[in-house]
């Protein structure tokens, strides 16, 4: 039986426009959904406020069985689901079934989280029990993107359910259903109680209204850096606890001992990957430049090999840019890199929104798709002298996500990796590395450090609480 009924999907009634669910490869319609108001997001953490408080008081394990359950669900409903995202995101099976591997095992690990150690027994110097204790911050409000919409959707609903939180979601209208709705369905069939998940895509006044609301005490917000800063100037006067996971234009270096025939697979993945619609993208290629000339035409023959077209319907390494508007500001930096000297080395067209892998040689600080996050399938590369112009190379920039060396030499690369400023490293790997157990974030333009995966959800999603205990009541000078 499917997991998801277009005509019950949405059980609760929202207040917002009809909205078209539309296939990017093909721009057919593949579901009708109702937006969110921003009237709607009063109602919504009203109830998830009142149902969070029983929520709560539940056992851990009960709740740990819920989230179990769920990881089941999300496994046992594979090809559903996996269709669902390949044709609503533009992604190839593969990365779908990556994004379902990892749902399972953040829904498996926010079980593990409902049992952990919930506070410390603290010395005093008064006669008493001392001891702290973490407690649910209430009402989580998420907002995610269409790029990898169940992993960064997933990411934090689940961590904040198993810690006793509610949790308002706002997906991206455009991966409603795959970023949204299918969570609700999953967890609904779980065996969550009614009203801590709600679902409300919607537009920018829906996230606007959510930041603002004084029942959602918690914002986790995945997008671009500008969107970020917008939502934590918000969360800042609202005094509230923000956690931004933001872009960046990651830099892979490629050191002089690097062995070009295991690197150049590892060097397109990271920037083709999904059309280059992630944030850890690599962004930059710094090659040393006695590997930089076979660098660039081994990455642009690379480049022409790759199949780009309908991931539902062809076998496709990359499948279409998430719409129009994504598409002309891929485009649009292409061109103007090419403009200010770039050469194109591979790609650079497109038919509708299917973008061909492109490579950018001669690059430099003046070239827009090096300096800025492209958020599309575009490789730039730049050549380096000596390890400190590669390590300077790789720490300019506003960005702070990810970093990869590729080197023979490990100890070197880590060496290397302690002098660029950055929120994950990965030594002989490209920059797009993701896992449950593993603490996620970047610095600086890219976010506000790792807060999400492993232990680092408990910082995100309870708040700690002393407390004292004395036998009897305590006596004071006056």
């Amino acid at each position: 039986m499917p997991l998801l009924d277009p005509k019950t999907w949405q059980s609760r009634p929202l207040s917002g426009p009809e909205y078209a669910v539309t296939e990017p490869a093909t721009g057919d319609t593949l579901a009708t959904v109702t937006l969110a108001s921003a009237e709607d997001v009063g109602t919504a953490a009203e109830a998830a406020r009142t149902a969070q408080a029983e929520w709560a008081r539940v056992p851990h394990f009960v709740r740990a069985g819920v989230l179990r359950k769920a990881g089941d669900l999300f496994a046992a409903h594979t090809d559903e689901l996996r269709e669902w995202i390949v044709r609503e995101s533009g992604s190839i099976p593969g990365k779908a079934e990556f994004e379902l591997h990892v749902a399972a095992q953040e829904c498996y690990e926010a079980a593990a989280l409902a049992s952990r150690p919930a506070g410390q027994v603290l010395p005093s110097e008064a006669p008493r029990l001392s001891y702290t204790r973490r407690v649910p911050v209430g009402v989580v409000g998420v907002i995610s993107p269409f790029n990898a919409p169940l992993i960064l959707s997933i990411r934090s609903v689940a961590p904040a359910l198993a810690l006793g939180n509610a949790v308002v979601l706002k997906p991206d209208p455009r991966t409603a259903v795959c970023g949204g709705l299918s969570l609700a369905a999953v967890f609904a069939e779980a065996g969550l109680p009614e009203n801590l998940l709600h679902v409300l895509p919607g537009g920018p006044d829906v996230g606007q209204a959510l930041v603002a609301d004084p029942k959602v005490p918690v914002i986790s917000f995945t997008g671009s850096t500008a969107a970020g800063r917008a939502v934590g100037e918000a969360g800042g006067r609202h005094l509230k606890r923000v956690h931004l996971e933001l872009g960046g234009n990651s830099a892979l270096v490629v050191l002089e001992d690097a062995d070009l025939d295991a690197v150049i697979s590892t060097a397109a993945w990271g920037s083709f990957f999904h059309q280059g619609q992630i944030c850890m993208t690599t962004g930059r290629h710094l090659v040393h430049q006695s590997l930089y000339e076979e660098y660039v035409e081994r990455l642009a023959a690379k480049a022409d090999s790759l199949a780009v077209g309908d991931p539902h319907r062809e076998q496709v390494h990359l499948g279409p840019i998430i719409d129009d508007a994504q598409l002309t500001k891929v485009h649009g930096l292409v061109e103007a890199s090419t403009s200010r000297g770039a050469k194109l080395a591979a790609g650079g067209t497109h038919e509708r929104l299917f973008y061909r892998p492109t490579v950018l040689a001669g690059v430099d600080d003046q070239t827009p798709a090096y300096t800025e996050e492209v958020f599309g399938p575009v490789a730039p590369v730049r050549s380096f002298a000596t390890a400190d112009e590669a390590a300077a190379l790789a720490s300019a920039g506003e960005y702070g996500l990810s970093l990869g060396i590729v080197t023979r030499d490990s100890a070197r690369g880590l060496d290397l990796a302690e002098r660029i400023p950055t929120g994950i490293v990965h030594i002989n790997d490209q920059t797009v590395n993701d896992e449950a157990v593993a603490p996620f974030g970047g610095i600086a333009a890219s976010g506000t450090g790792a807060r999400f995966g492993g232990e680092a959800n408990l910082e995100a999603f309870t708040d700690v609480r002393w407390t004292t205990v004395r036998g009897d009541v305590a006596p004071y000078p006056f």
